[in-house]
């Protein structure tokens, strides 16, 4: 049997199986009933590996041995197999969110804590700083500095970028909102910019600018800035490269610098 390796790539990585678990598993299904020695022959995963293989799938509940010899095994209907992943993957997050709350009020927490107070002290501030790659884990550090955001927050960004923005931190940008967090936004606005802008009911301050002075930065504070290098058009996501400072003195004064043209930007209705 040849199965195309692209699909078997694509197999793997869905179901989390290694290169002879979805060998194995892709010949069963198309056999529906083998044993051992003849899923080794059609899958051409050596014999002594298709023994533990099987074992594995079948803990994994995608197989089913069956009584008798020669011992045989029985494929599981793909759609079965799809709900048990999920149950298992939601079950082992769970039990992993469940394990960090635990560390999270007990003492290793507080000793973590007390090591980072403690090193983050002898830190140099211009050592404050550094270079962030992929668009995720941009993404994830701009989730830590607004969630920590205290008074204000300052945001330059694209068209395609700000529907991006607000696909993740919507919710986020609500939730400060509530608790009186400035918020300002500018953007070129186009239709697209405006159906998003309809979900926060006119809670958002978002201003129109120039598609020429598209910018990618956040300022937050005044004090930590976040800086795209790139538009975000013309790199891939994983290929995004962001620079982050912590320095009030060139956030503020870039802060100051932005608040004094706010009000001579046109408004979004």
């Amino acid at each position: 049997m040849i199965i195309k390796e692209d699909f078997l790539k694509k197999l793997r990585n869905a179901f989390d199986l290694n290169i002879y678990e979805g060998k194995i598993w892709t010949a069963l299904l198309s056999k529906g009933l083998a044993s051992a020695g003849e899923l080794s022959e059609i899958s051409n995963v050596p014999r002594s590996r298709s023994y533990d293989v099987l074992e594995s799938l079948e803990k994994k509940g995608f197989i089913v041995m069956k009584l008798g010899k020669p011992i045989k095994y029985l494929a599981v209907d793909p759609k079965e197999v799809m709900l048990r992943v999920k149950k298992g993957l939601k079950t082992e997050t769970d039990e992993k969110i469940d394990s960090l709350e635990k560390v999270k009020t007990g003492e290793t927490f507080k000793e973590l804590e007390l090591l980072y107070k403690h090193g983050i002290e002898h830190v140099d501030p211009t050592s404050l700083s550094g270079v962030i790659k992929g668009r995720r884990n941009i993404y994830n550090h701009l989730d830590s500095i607004l969630r920590n955001a205290k008074k204000s927050i300052i945001i330059s960004t694209s068209n395609s970028e700000f529907i991006d923005k607000v696909n993740h931190f919507g919710d986020l940008f609500k939730k400060l909102n509530s608790k009186n967090i400035d918020i300002k936004i500018v953007v070129n606005v186009d239709e697209d910019v405006k159906k998003v802008l309809k979900q926060f009911n006119g809670d958002l301050k978002v201003r129109n600018i120039p598609k020429n002075l598209s910018s990618r930065f956040i300022l937050v504070d005044g004090k930590d800035i976040v800086f795209m290098i790139s538009d975000d058009k013309d790199v891939h996501e994983d290929y995004d490269i962001a620079i982050w400072a912590s320095t009030p003195f060139f956030a503020s004064a870039m802060e100051n610098l932005f608040n004094s043209n706010w009000e001579k930007l046109s408004k979004v209705n």
